[in-house]
């Protein structure tokens, strides 16, 4: 029975870099596709920010979809995985602080409502990257064992 348990165990764990891979590639790609979306329209994604009452509209405009672009290619490739979840966690926070506060406001009213809001999976998959690491399939991954092999 301990050698099945083991083996679930291992088989789990080879499914966990599967999963985490498949997660960063895809909400990689949609934090980037995001990022230059922003970019592409910035006087609109300004207006939209003034319109929220965001302060700095301009220069966080700007921030935000810069750092989802970019965010998201390091994220697909899987470098500096954990230090990059952590802004892209506060821009999901922040939009549903302000584009989606009914959302938010509501959670436990109306749970639904704030599971279907466009930041809420790309919030899940920063939380797991942050939390578990990016996987054996990432460039972080074949850092540390280059610095290991290294010492």
């Amino acid at each position: 029975m301990r050698s099945f348990y083991e083996a679930l165990i291992r088989a789990g764990d080879c499914f966990s870099n599967y999963l985490l891979l498949a997660m960063r590639l895809f909400w990689g790609y949609q934090f980037f596709q995001s990022g230059l979306g922003k970019l592409s329209n910035i006087p609109n994604i300004i207006q939209f920010f003034l319109n929220l009452g965001i302060p700095f509209a301009e220069a966080n405009a700007y921030t935000v979809a810069s750092l989802e672009a970019v965010g998201g290619i390091l994220l697909m490739v899987g470098l500096g995985s954990r230090l990059i979840s952590l802004p892209l966690i506060a821009t999901m926070c922040t939009a549903y602080a302000t584009a989606h506060r009914d959302a938010l406001l509501n959670v436990f009213n109306d749970p639904d409502t704030f599971f279907q809001q466009a930041p809420f999976l790309f919030l899940v998959t920063c939380l797991l990257v942050f939390s578990f690491g990016p996987g054996k399939f990432s460039l972080d991954y074949l850092l540390q064992r280059l610095i290991k092999k290294s010492k």
